[in-house]
């Protein structure tokens, strides 16, 4: 029988390196030349590596898995992998290595390994991996040792220090808690497109998923613990320390050089040489450190970590004094206290506990139970409340775990919700409930639960690594920078829609001639980005350019706010010019695009700007580019120009009563309409040219306007106006505001030629025909359904618009008699063909003006107004007819109703004798019978507009002025005038406005722009170059039939008053 001592030292051989000397695929080639072999690794994630490194090459039923959470044992397995604390005692074999063995030199997990170190042998080879700092250990415990040295495969290099926005790619930065660990990925996310994560509390699954995505190149960093330094074999060619010291869980302490050159040496794999430095708050190391970590020059370890594996289950007290026991040999050290010390020790303290393991195989139990490793890292006290309540269980009723109870605390932690630390946790958690379900004799059904709690573990597990990597990692620019490294070349597409994509990511968007870079693209990365969507934007605009120089013309359309449209994509815009029908126009396009395209486009869209306006408004622009006008017409061309088509004919009707036939004819050439209340073109009405018109208007005037404003729609022929819409858009648009509602143009005539005769019909005995519906036969009229239809609007509207053109409203008694009386007959005759006395006066200028029938239907200018009887005047007979009959009144009154008449605003002097007058730009010397009638003074800017609906020839007048009204009464009743001493010259002129003295000249008459204020209030005049007409009225004149009328009845009733 070999001593104990024999069977240390038999077949051992070190070997033994810094990193990156292929200690551990020696070791693997080693074991794969025996028929059966263990080798144990420092952690879960190399075990389960190395475990899918020998299963591909002998076979999945010939390789078994053992950790504390899993456990893969076929039933002929001849290579064992397993996690050293994990690694089987009982199991024989061939082979047998240990990797990193100078762990064994740990605080907190050093006992372990000395203790393989010690005692785990294979028969016929031990090969113990590590660093070169276990030498002079290893010689001396175990003697006759064999040694191999490593050489490292490339070289290791300091850098100093870096910025972390300057780290090279493909680096790994280090880091010691958590919080660290999360903040350096986050920043390198911003600026650098991303980073993996690996620290200790990730589970395997989450770390592989990690590691995998820096392994396949979708990030450039990863930020990682000192966990990196157990054996994660990863392409990194740059290390980078943030920190230097460390919590070792009972102590902040700085890192040993040892530590550092074992991180370190990850960088570099195989022959390609590595760089390691410092990053963040780290101090630069100085030239001594560096020296030995380049040299791999490092103190030997000289103190293993023990424990006494020979543990004494006899009774509790046994069982410490057992664990207190110190080492025999030189170089061996009582290891401090762990975790499953502490927790023994805490549970002992439970008398109940105590109470239980009095017997040898409870104190066992009690043992293997505390081995049960503290994934929650909650505190000392929670984790022995755990072993606790496990140790309750499996001592009491079945001896097993209750099933009820073990399921609960599983489904605890199952679910997949939270972020990266609640995620985190619950791994923690199931971490643990997955290593007591690998315990065979503590649940009735094992297999199961071991089942159910991997499958739990592997969901938490793809949730972490999915919340890790949308946290730390911008896929597109990590998939850029992929490309880029791979590629000389990114490949980069642009879909129908303008979308630019870059390697399958989308970076961009084209619209128009503008290209827009994803917002996400911006940092360190955007150059690069837009560097690659740059190959497809320029050849694309080239494309563009040529496509819109050859399009047709309904390829293009304009927007109300000036801005031109192809294919959905806006390009260029239009810009205020002097001449409001030759606006500017300036592309929307970027840098990329060249300067012979931009000439290309502008040049074509320049064309189709000028055709859609010369076509359009083609009455307009064909009357301002017309050189055959002179004049007063002229003039009106010009303002028909700045105002987009459309005049309000009070504005203009002093030059409109200046223009004599000829000019008149030579505007209408050109299709313009001289209408009652607008001078407009009937073809800009049309929906296209309106709207022209209309985004015209807004270039021109868009300091003005806020916004876009809302317009009619094609076929509304009236609309509630917008108070937020100036009324000259509403006309440049083709309507007329009239009060709360603006109407179309043209439907605003054919609402005139509606009331013309209307009010021009009188009634008389010698008039068989029926009147007209609505007409009241003394000069008014009522409101008919034709009007509200053309309007489309209701009677009240109606009343408004009315209203808001100058008529005023009437509300006149309806007689109960279904006949009236000769002497009512005769009255009311009267009144109407008495015609007031200023009105007389108006009529005669306009029945002795010489025009023609079309124009004094249509004419704007303030033409006389039929004669009308104020409502005093036509009270008085009803009074006097009232006052002989009063009984019959007081009857009638019960019953009475009224009807509406409308009627033409009468025109009649303001307040203080003051006229309305507007300048009316006369030229000196030009005859008034030239010049259209004069244009009659309204009491308020609606006052014209009525007039100008009433007829224009219906009506005659005494033609001696001064006769119609008395020489020195007011018109309004006022008091009596002072001005009769102002009397006509010589030639029968009167001066109007500011015709200044000394300027008076025969057949000479000025309007200026308003009356002086001393000037005295005059009678209107009525200029005619007609000659005067007798002082008597014509006998063939409908005033003079109506007189001769009134006398027949007087003296009728006078003959049946004295029968």
């Amino acid at each position: 029988m070999i001593s104990d001592l024999e069977a240390r030292i038999r077949n051992v051989t070190a070997v033994l390196g810094p990193t990156n000397t292929g200690k551990t695929h020696l070791a693997i080639e080693r074991m794969l030349g025996h028929n059966s072999g263990m080798i144990g690794l420092p952690l879960r994630l190399l075990a389960r590596e190395v475990y899918d490194k020998i299963k591909a090459r002998a076979g999945v039923e010939n390789v078994a898995l053992i950790t504390g959470e899993e456990k893969i044992k076929p039933e002929r397995a001849r290579y064992w992998v397993s996690t050293v604390e994990a690694m089987p005692r009982d199991i024989d074999v061939d082979f047998l290595a240990i990797d990193e063995i100078q762990l064994a030199g740990d605080p907190e997990r050093g006992h372990v390994f000395t203790d393989r170190l010690l005692h785990a042998r294979g028969r016929s080879e031990t090969l113990l991996l590590g660093a070169q700092t276990m030498r002079e250990a290893i010689s001396d415990l175990i003697p006759g040792a064999n040694f191999i040295s490593r050489p490292r495969l490339s070289k290791l290099t300091y850098t100093g220090e870096k910025k972390i926005t300057r780290l090279p790619a493909r680096s790994a930065i280090i880091a010691f808690s958590a919080q660290e660990v999360y903040a350096l990925a986050e920043l390198i996310r911003r600026q650098r497109g991303g980073a993996a994560v690996v620290l200790g509390a990730l589970s395997p699954r989450t770390r592989n998923a990690q590691v995998a995505l820096y392994q396949s190149g979708d990030v450039e960093f990863i930020v990682a613990t000192d966990a990196i330094g157990m054996g994660l074999n990863l392409d990194i060619d740059h290390v980078a320390f943030s920190a230097l010291r460390k919590f070792d869980g009972q102590n902040h302490r700085n890192l040993t050089p040892g530590e550092i050159g074992q991180i370190a040496g990850r960088a570099g794999r195989h022959m390609n040489d590595g760089t390691f430095g410092v990053t963040g708050g780290a101090e630069p190391l100085d030239a001594d450190a560096v020296e030995r970590l380049e040299t791999h020059s490092f103190d030997s370890v000289r103190t293993l970590q023990w424990r006494n594996r020979n543990l004494d289950f006899s009774s509790l007290s046994a069982l410490h004094e057992s664990l207190r026991q110190l080492p025999r040999e030189q170089r061996l050290a009582r290891a401090r206290t762990a975790d499953d010390v502490a927790a023994l020790e805490a549970l002992s303290a439970d008398r109940e506990i105590a109470d239980i393991a009095s017997t040898r195989d409870n104190v066992a139990l009690l043992w293997d139970v505390c081995q049960v490793p503290d994934y929650r890292k909650i505190s000392g006290q929670s984790h022995a409340e755990l072993i606790s309540n496990l140790y309750r269980h499996l001592t009491s009723g079945t001896h097993k775990i209750p099933e009820d109870w073990f399921a609960k605390q599983v489904a605890l932690a199952d679910r997949t919700d939270g972020d990266i630390d609640t995620l985190a946790t619950r791994i923690a958690h199931i971490r643990t409930w997955t290593f007591v379900a690998n315990r065979p004799a503590w649940l009735s059904d094992p297999v199961q639960w071991q089942e159910r709690t991997r499958a739990v573990e592997d969901s938490l597990s793809d949730a972490l690594h999915e919340c890790l990597t949308q946290r730390f990692v911008d896929r597109r620019t990590s998939a850029l920078m992929k490309g880029m490294r791979d590629k000389e070349e990114l490949t980069a597409d642009i879909a129908e829609d303008g979308a630019i994509t870059v390697e399958s990511h989308f970076v961009g968007r084209l619209k128009g001639f503008c290209f827009t870079l994803d917002s996400a693209g911006d940092g360190i990365h955007e150059r690069a980005t837009r560097q690659a969507a740059m190959q497809v934007v320029t050849r694309e605009l080239g494309m563009r350019a040529r496509r819109v120089s050859a399009a047709q013309s309904d390829a293009f359309k304009l927007t109300r706010t000036g801005v031109v449209v192809w294919r959905d994509d806006e390009i260029a815009k239009l810009e205020r010019s002097e001449d409001p029908l030759q606006p500017g126009l300036s592309l929307i396009a970027d840098e990329h695009m060249s300067e012979s395209d931009r000439e290309k486009v502008q040049a074509r869209l320049k064309t189709w700007l000028d055709d859609t306006i010369a076509d359009k408004l083609k009455p307009l622009v064909d009357m301002s580019t017309s050189g055959e006008l002179q004049g007063l017409a002229r003039g009106i061309a010009f303002q028909l120009k700045e105002n987009l088509g459309a005049l309000k004919r009070e504005t203009v009707a002093d030059d409109v009563n200046s223009l004599d036939q000829a000019a008149r004819a030579e505007l209408r050439k050109y299709g313009l309409r001289f209408g009652a209340f607008n001078i407009f073109f009937p073809l800009l009405l049309k929906p296209a040219a309106a709207d022209l018109a209309a985004t015209l208007w807004l270039l021109k005037n868009s300091a003005t306007v806020n916004g876009t404003p809302q317009l009619p729609r094609p076929g509304l022929t009236s609309v509630v106006t917008d108070p937020s819409v100036p009324e000259a858009l509403y006309r440049a648009h083709g309507f007329h505001v009239c009060g709360p509602r603006a109407v179309r143009l043209d439907i605003l005539e054919r609402l005139a030629d509606l009331i013309r005769p209307l009010l021009a019909w009188r009634s008389s005995p010698e008039r068989a025909d029926a009147p007209p519906k609505g007409s009241t036969g003394d000069g008014g009229f009522k409101a008919t359904d034709d009007m509200m239809s053309i309007l489309g609007c209701s009677s009240g509207e109606l009343g408004e618009v009315l209203k808001s053109l100058g008529f005023r409203l009437e509300r006149r008694p309806i007689a109960p008699a279904p006949a009236a009386a000769p002497a009512d007959v005769a009255a009311d005759a009267s009144a109407s063909a008495a015609p007031a006395p200023d009105a007389n006066a108006e009529a005669s200028s306009e029945a002795e003006t010489q025009q023609p029938a079309e124009e004094a239907g249509t004419a704007a200018v303030a033409t006389a107004l039929p004669a009308e009887t104020s409502e005093a005047e036509a009270s008085a007979p009803v009074a006097a007819e009232n006052a002989e009959t009063p009984a019959a009144t007081q009857a009638e009154a019960e019953t009475e109703k009224f009807e509406e008449i409308w009627r033409p605003r009468r025109h009649h002097r303001r307040e203080g004798g003051h006229r309305d007058h507007r300048d009316t730009h006369h030229r000196r010397g030009k005859p008034r019978h030239d010049r259209g009638p004069a244009s009659a003074p309204a009491s308020d800017a609606n006052a014209a507009p009525a007039a100008a609906a009433a007829p224009a020839s219906d009506t005659s007048a005494p033609s001696d002025q001064q006769s119609a009204r008395p020489r020195f009464e007011r018109h309004d009743g006022g008091k009596p005038r002072r001005d009769h001493e102002k009397r006509p010259n010589r030639q029968g002129d009167h001066r109007h406005g500011d015709q200044r003295k000394g300027d008076h000249r025969q057949g000479d008459h000025r309007h200026g722009e308003g009356r002086r204020r001393d000037e005295p209030r005059r009678a209107p005049q009525v200029i005619t170059a007609a000659p005067p007409k007798s002082g008597s009225a014509d006998s063939s004149s409908p005033f003079a039939a109506l007189a001769a009328l009134k006398a027949q009845m007087e003296k009728r009733s006078e003959g049946s008053g004295s029968t």
